[in-house]
């Protein structure tokens, strides 16, 4: 039996990867190696000099992982130039900071063959750098977490203890604000889920615990990761791609980071074969749709170059976050996750909708085509739009960045949604009320049902004949995106209208599916008004149930 029977990748395929890309990032180097000036005609808003920091730190760290004692030896000479004179100095609220977290833990990694090998001034003065990031006031985010990690190394060379143990303490307490329970931080104040989650919120305090032997912490965010590990499961598609939704996209395979992380600690659910699969799944679906151009780099995008995807914070080294994805290496070869034959990922197992309370979405996966589907009726952050706010997300498409918006309510022309308020999740359902513009407020239920949805919309505040348009999917090619007029709705693509002063009901049914031949939508579902701002659907397979936007609980099961 093959070891690898979906992605045909093993232990080696990853390290020859880790070496590819080291390899083609060395020409890049500056002659002192303190700075990798990569192409990519994107420079970050932060400027050259630390665009050429992130390149040294985010490689150090695909090193760190890598553990290859050769390369490592370049990266020692980077750093003693670096903290020398060359790079810059880790100030408040600056990208330094972020990039010193990178270093720290690269260095706590490799300590045996890289930092107790440098001579004593060169850590003097390594230590003195990193030393700045212990008083720089982070942005309200995970970079709370970023002194964390500075501190937890310098901490455990003997630098400057008290001030170390205080920069931790503080970070990890700053976190706790942000735990919404299940597994879930929002990043910052408000509703702001995504990739982050995992790749930070969870990466940087599980390893500093685990790293220091703390075993009464590691059980508190070791749980933590392990019950977000049973939903992250699920955000994975078919074909490996992770959910395309959040900010950051460019960092592509660190969404294999948390896989690797619970199997390293031993805090995790899934099957040792799960991890490998999911996380050589996403591995592969990037690396087989263009994320390394002809000179293996990283390029800035999701598969190849792709500009909508990139914040201002973006620069040319940017994607080497990336190196996060390789955190398995750290396993031994030895370690079932590397010698379990893979077993399949959730969305391959069978169809399944799941609500995902703390976050307040709704996951749709279908066993035959591989396609995960997020309605998102909780997440929120518009300086990320369109990755962020919009009613739903796939493993399988692209947010549309013009008009006509996809999965949107466009009351007045009008396509924002902002004010997010949760009204819940549950079997097959998910709601939330949102704000369009100062007066209108838009209520809107999801149902899910194999590939099938059904989504009502009230529409309250708005002045009579008020246009309203209902958009679904964004096409993708091999792909089927519908959207069925049902309630309140015509059936021509012209838009709707707010017919009284009160609120008016709109409903559609929606399909995304790669399923060649699929049913007639119509034969799966039926959608009909029931007066009194209610909707009520059946669902092909028996299910019927109640939807009453503006209800105390949106939806009532009627048996099936």
């Amino acid at each position: 039996m093959s070891l690898s029977p979906s992605t045909g990748r093993t232990r080696a395929h990853w390290e020859a990867t880790a070496d590819a890309l080291l390899a083609a990032v060395e020409p890049y180097a500056t002659d002192d190696k303190a700075l990798y000036h990569l192409p990519g005609g994107h420079e970050s808003w932060s400027g050259r000099l630390s665009d050429g920091l992130e390149g040294y730190a985010r490689t150090l760290l695909l090193a760190a992982f890598r553990r290859d004692e050769t390369v490592l030896e370049r990266y020692a000479d980077g750093l003693a130039a670096g903290v020398s004179g060359v790079w810059p100095r880790i100030e408040d609220r600056g990208q330094p900071l972020v990039e010193a977290a990178s270093v720290a833990l690269a260095l706590r990694l490799t300590r045996p063959v890289l930092w107790d090998r440098l001579p004593d001034a060169v850590r003097q003065r390594a230590a003195a750098w990193l030393g700045d990031a212990l008083d720089a006031e982070p942005w309200p985010c995970n970079w709370e977490l970023f002194p964390v990690t500075v501190g937890g190394f310098l901490q455990e060379t003997g630098y400057e203890p008290e001030a170390s143990r205080k920069a931790v303490d503080r970070g990890l307490a700053r976190i706790e604000d942000w735990y919404v329970g299940d597994g879930w931080y929002t990043d910052g104040d408000g509703r702001k889920f995504d990739h982050y989650n995992g790749w930070a919120m969870h990466l940087y305090p599980v390893l500093h615990v685990w790293l220091a032997g703390d075993d009464r912490l590691l059980e508190l965010y070791g749980g933590r990761l392990s019950r977000h590990l049973e939903d992250y499961a699920r955000l994975f598609g078919g074909d490996g791609a992770p959910m395309r939704q959040g900010r950051s996209l460019t960092y592509r395979f660190a969404t294999a980071a948390p896989l690797w992380l619970g199997a390293l600690t031993g805090h995790t659910p899934l099957a040792p074969g799960v991890t490998r699969r999911l996380a050589s799944g996403a591995l592969s679906y990037f690396l087989e749709r263009g994320a390394v151009d002809a000179n293996g780099l990283l390029t800035l995008g999701w598969h190849g170059p792709d500009p909508s995807v990139l914040q201002g914070y973006s620069g040319p080294a940017s994607p080497y976050w990336a190196s996060k994805g390789f955190l398995g290496l750290l396993l031994p070869a030895d370690h079932p996750v590397w010698t379990a034959p893979e077993e399949p990922a959730p969305a391959e197992r069978e169809d399944a909708v799941t609500a995902l309370a703390a976050p307040n979405w709704l996951l749709q996966s279908t066993r035959s085509d591989g396609v995960v589907r997020l309605h998102n009726h909780g997440s929120e952050d518009v300086r990320y739009d369109p990755y962020y706010t919009r009613l739903a997300y796939s493993t399988a498409t692209a947010p549309s960045t013009s008009p006509p918006y996809d999965n949107s309510v466009i009351v007045g022309g009008d396509p924002r949604r902002t004010d997010i308020v949760p009204l819940g999740a549950g079997d097959g359902w998910a709601a939330s009320r949102h704000s369009v513009g100062d007066r209108v407020r838009v209520t809107s239920v999801v149902l899910a049902e194999g590939a099938v949805e059904v989504r009502v919309h009230e529409v309250a505040g708005a002045p009579p004949g008020t246009e309203v348009r209902v958009t679904g999917w964004a096409p993708a090619d091999g792909l089927r995106a519908e959207l069925l007029p049902a309630v309140g709705l015509s059936g021509d693509g012209e838009p709707a209208g707010v017919t009284s002063a009160g609120p008016t009901l709109f409903a559609a049914v929606a399909r995304l599916t790669a399923e060649p031949g699929p049913a007639p939508l119509a034969d799966l579902v039926t959608v009909r008004p029931s007066g009194d701002g209610q909707v009520d659907v059946r669902f092909g397979g028996g299910r019927s149930v109640r939807v009453r936007p503006a209800g105390e609980c949106p939806v009532t099961d009627l048996g099936g």
